[in-house]
């Protein structure tokens, strides 16, 4: 009787690891550039402790895998807002000042005329420092990630370039999610850069990618596992049943 309870505890426990995740991702189904996690995987361990040799229980592997798969395209007609292709990440700063990067492009510039997105993460350069804007300009950023500063009050003027964005191809390089909520590489230490992929990097402007979660099958999954919830709570009930059933047929013996 105790191995059914344990068995269904231990099924509503790990469960709630990947209920987490799915909650995370349809709180952002509407936020620009968010990514879904890979599905957790799952694993077998042996129960150490008294019982029997032969008890195992399932365990979620969680390691929010970043899955890249392109968003839908949305068109802002505004200039500062930007796409990237394929896999490709912009690198920002943390909040804690270290390297991380992001898919969020909805770009704008903050009282001290540092280039940052819609979160407040100011974008990093090649350079490797924040992108600083002359006063009073405006901003659009090229194709290949160069960031173009004009004053509006002389059209005809040229621009001037004030960097280029950190863009590398992940394509060859897993991610990781911060607890930030941006992305890191896997594997280094948190703050590393990782050398760009094989695929060519292109800017969109006047665009937005939306998230990349399906709310229909991100509420099917949701509503699989309210299901298999209940299931486990009336295994639980009914193994109570049984027990205290049990335990009235041997005081009446």
């Amino acid at each position: 009787m105790d191995r059914l309870i344990f068995t269904s505890h231990s099924a509503i426990a790990e469960s709630a690891i990947a209920r987490q995740g799915l909650v995370n991702e349809l709180a952002n189904v509407s936020t620009a550039g968010f990514k879904r996690s890979f599905d957790m995987a799952m694993r077998t361990i042996k129960v150490e402790g008294e019982g029997f040799d032969s008890r195992y229980q399932t365990q979620v592997i969680a390691r929010d895998v970043i899955d890249l798969e392109p968003g839908p395209i949305i068109s802002t007609n505004r200039p500062m807002d930007i796409s990237l292709s394929g896999a490709s990440v912009m690198g920002v700063e943390a909040p804690d000042g270290k390297l991380a990067f992001t898919r969020r492009g909805d770009l704008k510039v903050n009282a001290r005329g540092v280039l940052e997105n819609g979160q407040g993460h100011a974008l990093r350069g090649t350079a490797g420092g924040p992108l600083v804007v002359p006063p009073g300009f405006v901003v659009q950023v090229n194709r290949d990630g160069t960031v173009i500063a004009r004053d509006p009050n002389q059209p005809g003027a040229v621009g001037v370039p004030v960097g280029q964005l950190l863009l590398r191809d992940a394509s060859k390089q897993p991610l990781v999610r911060r607890t930030d909520g941006l992305f890191a590489p896997q594997g280094l230490p948190l703050g590393s850069d990782f050398p760009t992929g094989p695929e060519a990097i292109q800017i969109t402007s006047n665009s937005l990618e939306g998230s990349n979660v399906n709310a229909v099958y991100g509420m099917t999954r949701m509503i699989d596992q309210a299901r298999s919830f209940e299931a486990q709570i009336r295994a639980i009930k009914q193994a109570k049943d049984l027990d205290e059933s049990s335990a009235t047929l041997m005081k009446a013996a």
